[in-house]
């Protein structure tokens, strides 16, 4: 059976926004300058399923999505369908428990999974990342609390966390 894959396209305070949803939940969030990159991008991580572009108001779950990005600092979260390796998930799930306006580091993420050694596979989980804000990887900064290393572009990480902190 071919996975359906429903998503949208929209401008957004980050600049260009694609957002995808499966049928258990919100599958990509990727932010950028170049609708057609991303799209590229969204078209690479399904290669086999049927993606099908939609109005963004036409479908309730993309929208709760973009209102994430929108509000980056919201409890309310639509259902996520995230696919990754099982370290992956670990991190993910992790990232998903620090509070908006707050930060943590690579080290810090490593050692709460339980790899305190496994900083750098911590930063390449975080890199993988196709749920900006939704797995909030941008709340992790270097050891040295320096901002850097963002998938999306040190600038919207640095936007993300100027916007949740003044929430």
């Amino acid at each position: 059976m071919v996975r359906r894959v429903r998503y949208a396209v929209s401008d957004c305070w980050l600049g260009t926004l694609v957002i995808a949803r499966t049928e258990r939940g919100i599958c990509a969030i990727l932010l950028g300058d170049d609708r057609e990159v991303l799209l590229q991008d969204l078209s690479r991580r399904f290669a086999t399923a049927s993606l099908e572009q939609v109005d963004l108001s036409s479908d309730p779950m993309l929208v709760q999505a973009a209102a994430l990005v929108e509000q980056p600092g919201r409890q309310c979260c639509p259902p996520l369908d995230l696919q990754g390796t099982r370290f992956q998930m670990r991190v993910w799930r992790e990232l998903r428990e620090i509070p908006a306006g707050h930060t943590t580091s690579y080290a810090g993420i490593a050692a709460r999974i339980g790899a305190p050694r496994a900083i750098r596979a911590v930063a390449r989980a975080c890199a993988a990342n196709p749920l900006a804000v939704a797995v909030p990887c941008h709340r992790v900064l270097r050891t040295d609390g320096r901002v850097a290393g963002y998938r999306w572009g040190v600038e919207r990480k640095q936007a993300l966390l100027a916007r949740e902190t003044a929430a």
